[in-house]
């Protein structure tokens, strides 16, 4: 990739928008690992998003959309090419029982100000550490709810830069998948269809959740939340816990001793202790009862970063 021309185009693409090079990507994940992208870009609004993407799909550069990075490890190597930041899309509308927000706003404030509201529906995801975006793109849930269950539309980009407005059923949500992931669409907005209720009747559900997470989860170290989805008729933690693994641990991340369904990084872990302790879980797991862990975590990026000049703006 000539790094000088990208630079000098993303410079005239960008209007409020603005992008830094070399940037560790640690900061930026809650396991704080990961490498340096080439390209870290912010947008502010759609528009902007659109034009960064059609850009780089007519000229060969990837493109990696990284929310708030909750749910992801980034390889040592980094990323090539652009990572999209579209944080700063996260705005927040109410009409009637609907709310709009944009896919930078993160979930738990959607949550919260559905509360305030009075509205219903989003009470389970007042503990999800993740974007809206991210949420949709992975169809998040927790305590029985999931974003299926109240997600009225989602509007998209794609790979060229084309806007694209998906209804609920349109979206093939299961668990843990969507088309928005299977086609590597980006999200720029979600419609949600709430119910009206009572707000102390809704704080009351927030505040259980919010005890149960606390009391269960390794909420005091840096992780990637839940690793393994839950596999049929079981619990991955259980197997985990069963399998002697609580505790394991490979270089500075382990395997929690809070809950076995969490790895944490306990003292400057690097993602390939994560990718490896994830391997030995699944192998061990798989060896003492039959049961293969698919991982909910998304793991991208590369093993090795290659050197080369950057320029930003």
């Amino acid at each position: 990739m000539d790094y000088k021309k990208i630079a000098e185009n993303l410079s005239a693409l960008l209007v409020k928008g603005t992008f830094k090079t070399d940037v560790p990507l640690k900061k930026y994940t809650y396991t704080e690992t990961g490498g340096v992208a080439d390209f870290y870009v912010t947008v502010y609004d759609f528009e902007e998003a659109s034009r960064v993407l059609e850009y780089s799909y007519n000229n060969g550069i990837p493109v990696t959309y990284l929310g708030n990075g909750s749910n992801i490890i980034i390889r040592d190597g980094g990323i090539r090419g652009i990572v999209l930041n579209m944080l700063k899309l996260d705005h927040i509308e109410v009409d009637a029982d609907v709310l709009t927000i944009g896919s930078g706003r993160a979930i738990i404030d959607a949550s919260n100000f559905a509360r305030d509201y009075s509205l219903s529906g989003l009470e389970f995801a007042c503990g999800i550490p993740g974007s809206v975006g991210g949420a949709v793109y992975m169809n998040a849930g927790a305590y029985g709810g999931e974003v299926k269950d109240c997600l009225l539309e989602v509007t998209v980009l794609d790979e060229s830069g084309k806007k694209i407005v998906l209804k609920n059923g349109e979206l093939g949500l299961g668990y843990r998948k969507s088309v928005v992931q299977e086609n590597g669409y980006v999200v720029v907005e979600a419609k949600f269809a709430l119910s009206s209720g009572n707000k102390d009747d809704i704080q009351a559900v927030m505040d259980d959740l919010t005890e149960r997470r606390e009391r269960r989860q390794p909420l005091e170290y840096p992780s990637c939340g839940s690793v393994f989805q839950r596999p049929p008729g079981n619990f991955a933690g259980k197997l985990i816990q069963d399998a002697g693994l609580q505790g394991y641990r490979i270089g500075g991340v382990e395997v929690s001793k809070k809950h076995a369904g969490f790895m944490v990084n306990v003292d400057s872990g690097s993602a390939s202790d994560y990718e490896e302790l994830i391997q030995h879980v699944q192998d061990k797991v798989f060896s003492e009862f039959g049961v293969w862990l698919n991982r909910e975590v998304r793991i991208i990026g590369e093993p090795v970063y290659r050197q080369s000049k950057r320029y930003e703006q």
